[in-house]
């Protein structure tokens, strides 16, 4: 009798944590993105244009995490924070990554403390997906805050 009451909690222990909602691996639906290289008018230069999956539009204009290595951008002490899914040394700007690989929040306020050069951050804010802005990146958390 005793080992069937203790299944059964444990049963119900496991079923109730499978149903906490879990955040999605924005890195594995930003990696989804295809970018298709087009001539930009403007410019007289081919660009690399990102083509969303519908997986990711889902989550267009939602409240997303992101965490990921801080990559310092200095443009006077605006309230921007680039996070990466890799280190500096690996990022899309220094290394060989892709832009599906780098994701720029907007800041309600600035951090309340000094961050460092590929310091592991959390980033939460709602996801904008730019398609057509070369002078921005693709993936945008506006009104975001950097979490614990």
């Amino acid at each position: 009798m005793m080992r069937k009451l203790l299944i059964a909690m444990l049963a119900s222990v496991l079923l109730m944590g499978a149903t906490v909602n879990q955040d999605p691996d924005m890195w594995s639906l930003f990696s989804k993105t295809r970018f298709i290289e087009k001539l930009n008018r403007e410019f007289g230069m081919y660009f690399l244009y990102p083509k969303f999956p519908d997986e990711l539009k889902a989550y267009e204009g939602k409240i997303v995490t992101v965490s990921g290595f801080y990559i310092p951008l200095d443009m006077n002490n605006a309230n921007i924070a680039i996070v990466s899914k890799f280190p500096m040394a690996e990022c899309f700007f220094c290394g060989g990554a892709g832009p599906e690989s780098i994701v720029v929040g907007y800041l309600k306020s600035k951090p309340n403390k000094r961050i460092k050069t590929d310091e592991i951050v959390k980033i939460r804010g709602k996801l904008k997906l730019n398609e057509e802005d070369i002078e921005e990146l693709n993936f945008i958390l506006v009104d975001a805050e950097l979490v614990n």
